[in-house]
């Protein structure tokens, strides 16, 4: 009977991972959420969608991974995510999946009232690497230990006292208590939570580092360890003030909880991520899929850096190749307010590309830096050039060079714009067209240097806070970095340009020649950028040297 049993259970589990093998989830990462049929016993294959249906695990599903069997070479690792309830468990999963969507993240406790799963992939062969599981929190663990001091026997081990308690009635879901169980406390999380523990290779156990160290946290982990599976605590809202850790460090270690590590589902740190896999895979006797999982993703995030300079290079030499021509006699303020939205729709463009890059796809789900007052700012604001450093010539038209054959103080009288003109005029830079120019009487009107330094500036700073902006940040209050914080004050006396407005890098000035290179100018899109590609990647390694690295 025993082995009919355990020929059952280990066809079932060859039948789990034969469809796991079937789904394999493309991209960058590969590391969309499951979703999961509550009826089914076999896992679905995964559809690209951006929204991610929350769907639990069946109950049968959970009853039936009880058993498992040490990780063996070559299998993905199966990692739980286990704590205390609002301890940002799925802000966690959300920041190393880059998911948005993933989950349910509210400012509330018991958020998650079933266990989802995701799967991260190697994103060049589609092979699944970890599967992870969100699991509900942990409400009642003192109430449960005092459960299992009663009514389990203490010379049994740790797995047969959790699996005592499984069978019983207050492990029941909470939806089938009802009649007779109406008088049990209901443990039906603790369950859920516990059945997951028992199926998987591995546990995190997340603490939120604001939080005193309690008795209940302490019969938490006493609770975990008779999982008999390595647990690593992971410290969540490290960035905090009032952050805990040297006191849970002490407990930890009197449990035997040696390893742990920092993690900030908010702040986000790609070498504190590289740190938590590096960490769990010194507690695994094969840590292969770790290995592979760890070099699949430093080589997938140093790729995200190298794109986002590239978009960021292209724009600016899409701006710098923007000209527009005007007689000697004509007006130059209407052409050059219609070259202003241009550059600042162009900007909005670039800025978005970046947020989809790096998966900020919706701000109502997410908050990104765009949220802050300084990347809402017009990039022609001359106060907005001020509160960077950057400095202007002097004039009538401060913020702007002014086209050939015009005066600046003559301008300003002309039309009447007086001071108020460097709003309006931080587009005009002085002519560099040919002698014929000047006998045909055209004038030329470019992107001035300030304002190009300007919009290299803040696409600068706007990747290196994606690059620190964690997927559960909610809240555009959230200052996730140094610099951010001081880009939004009003005097930005902090804020480093990347070169000198004087000195623009020789690609920007070889584009004032090429009006060809610009879809600004053109409006051919795709031929202009064909056009400018290869001194975008020029320019794109200058970008990356002048950055501040993680």
């Amino acid at each position: 009977m025993n082995n009919d049993n355990n020929n059952q259970g280990n066809n079932e589990l060859h039948d789990q991972q034969s469809q796991q093998k079937l789904d394999k989830p493309v991209g960058l990462f590969a590391d969309k959420a499951y979703e999961v049929d509550a009826e089914a016993a076999a896992l679905p294959v995964v559809t690209p969608v951006t929204t991610v249906a929350k769907q639990p695990l069946s109950e049968s599903e959970e009853r039936r991974s009880i058993t498992k069997k040490t990780i063996a070479s070559g299998e993905a690792l199966k990692l739980a995510v286990v704590g205390h309830t609002n301890t940002g468990k799925t802000s966690i999963l959300r920041t190393l999946l880059r998911d948005v969507y993933f989950g349910e993240v509210k400012n509330e406790a018991a958020t998650t009232r079933h266990v989802e799963r995701a799967q991260l992939t190697d994103s060049q062969t589609g092979e699944v690497l970890v599967s992870l599981y969100d699991t509900p929190g942990l409400e009642d663990a003192s109430g449960l230990m005092d459960w299992l001091e009663d009514n389990t026997a203490s010379r049994r081990d740790g797995i047969e006292r959790l699996q005592q308690f499984l069978a019983a009635d207050i492990a029941t879901s909470d939806t089938n208590n009802s009649g007779l169980n109406s008088n049990y406390d209901d443990y039906s999380q603790e369950a859920k939570v516990i059945r997951q523990l028992l199926a998987s290779d591995m546990a995190i156990y997340v603490v939120d580092a604001r939080e005193p160290v309690l008795g209940k946290y302490k019969d938490e982990l006493a609770i975990l360890s008779w999982a008999a599976i390595p647990v690593m605590p992971v410290f969540n809202f490290t960035d905090a003030q009032d952050a805990n850790i040297d006191d849970w460090q002490t407990m930890l270690a009197r449990r035997n909880l040696h390893i742990s590590t920092r993690f900030d589902s908010v702040a986000f740190e790609f070498n504190d991520e590289m740190r938590l896999w590096q960490n769990l895979a010194t507690m695994l006797t094969h840590s292969e899929m770790l290995e592979q999982l760890m070099a699949r993703r430093t080589e997938n995030w140093a790729q995200l850096y190298d794109d986002a300079n590239i978009i960021i290079a292209d724009f600016l030499l899409n701006v710098a190749a923007f000209v527009r021509e005007i007689g000697e006699d004509d007006d130059p303020m209407p052409v050059l307010e219609q070259m202003q939205e241009a550059v600042r729709q162009s900007e909005r463009a670039m800025q978005h590309n970046l947020l989809n890059l790096y998966k900020f796809y919706d701000n109502a789900v997410a908050a990104t830096p765009l949220e802050l007052k300084a990347y809402q700012q017009d990039p022609f604001d001359p106060e907005l050039l001020k509160s960077y450093g950057i400095r202007t010539t002097s004039g009538a038209a401060a913020g702007a060079l002014l086209g050939l054959g015009i005066d600046a103080a003559a301008l300003g009288t002309t039309l009447g714009l007086g001071a108020a003109i460097g709003g309006i005029a931080g587009g005009l830079l002085s002519n560099t067209g040919s002698i014929a120019d000047k006998i045909s009487g055209i004038k030329r009107l470019y992107i001035d240097p300030a304002t190009l330094t300007l919009l290299a500036t803040r696409a600068l700073d706007l990747l290196n806070a994606l690059r620190h902006r964690g997927h559960a940040a909610t809240d555009a209050t959230q200052m996730i970095y140094n610099g951010e914080s001081s880009i939004d004050s009003d005097e930005n006396s902090n804020a480093i340009t990347p070169w000198a407005t004087h000195k623009l890098p020789s690609e920007l000035k070889k584009a004032r020649g090429k009006p060809q290179w610009s879809s600004l100018s053109s409006g051919k899109s795709e031929q202009a950028q064909l056009l400018r590609a290869d001194m975008a990647w020029s320019m794109a390694s200058k970008l990356s040297s002048y950055q501040r690295q993680p």
